[in-house]
């Protein structure tokens, strides 16, 4: 990449120390940001998998602190975004001591996304000695790296919105984001990864979310990117796979998501 297009970020690492005596911590999230255009990015653990881990490590790990934390964390990363020194320098300060910022770091990038994956996957993720590739794809971090990738390669994830709040359509104070929104030929898409081994109530979220949605963009459309296509025998795929039909999601395998992307790229504007 030419180096006329990188540009200078900066990233701090969120770090959990459930015991300040033993000065044990767990990274859970990432924060990178650039300076001079205030553009910035944040992801905190999010799968099973990884409060899973933390649990393990920290058997005492107050769990539903760190469940709770991603959304408010979130939220007010976006409030604060144009001045994110400051708001880390202020949550430094009012954080409980199991909360920490890492020093800051610099980086050089010409995707922030792109960035945010890797300084994720290297900081934060699961360690690839403990998680097969096969193991890592079947999360919705997995997923949404590998979707990433595939609108990339088509062109057209910088056509796209990432992170997209939908309170605007439910109702205030809704913390959840669907990872990508783009507009086709008048139409408005969202798409969002999900596991569709993993726990029903997450199909049921975004079931509850595309028909709030629709209640106000009636034509909207919505894709649901799965690590696998619906398994005849499995009771779970079959549920999520009859109520997505029912509130008309498409369901896309990663398998299936570079031919989405390719019929995709024609129409996206």
């Amino acid at each position: 990449m030419p180096e006329e297009t990188l540009q200078t970020c900066v990233y701090h690492v969120l770090r959990y120390t459930p015991n300040l005596v033993r000065d044990e911590w767990i990274n859970i999230g990432v924060v990178i940001h650039d300076p001079k255009t205030s553009r910035g990015r944040a992801r905190l653990i999010e799968d099973q998998s990884e409060f899973s881990r933390v649990h393990k490590l920290h058997p005492t790990a107050d769990l539903g602190l760190l469940r709770a934390l991603q959304a408010d964390f979130e939220a007010q990363f976006e409030e604060h975004r144009s001045n994110v020194p400051t708001w880390i320098s202020r949550l430094d300060d009012t954080f409980s001591n199991a909360l920490q910022f890492s020093p800051q770091r610099g980086v050089l990038t010409g995707d922030l996304d792109a960035e945010l994956d890797r300084l994720y996957r290297d900081h934060v993720a699961v360690p690839h000695y403990r998680r097969t590739a096969a193991e890592a794809a079947n999360t919705r971090g997995g997923i949404r790296a590998r979707a990433s990738q595939v609108f990339r390669s088509a062109g057209i994830l910088g056509k796209m919105e990432k992170g997209v709040r939908i309170e605007e359509f439910t109702f205030p104070g809704d913390r959840l984001k669907l990872d990508y929104a783009y507009r086709r030929n008048g139409t408005r898409g969202f798409a969002h990864a999900l596991v569709l081994s993993g726990d029903p109530a997450q199909a049921k979220v975004l079931a509850f979310t595309a028909e709030s949605i629709r209640a106000k963009l009636a034509q909207a459309e919505f894709v649901a990117v799965t690590e696998t296509p619906p398994a005849p025998g499995n009771e779970t795929h079959q549920f999520v796979a009859r109520l997505f039909d029912a509130q008309r999601i498409e369901l896309v395998p990663l398998s299936g998501l570079e031919g989405f992307a390719n019929r995709l790229r024609p129409t996206i504007r």
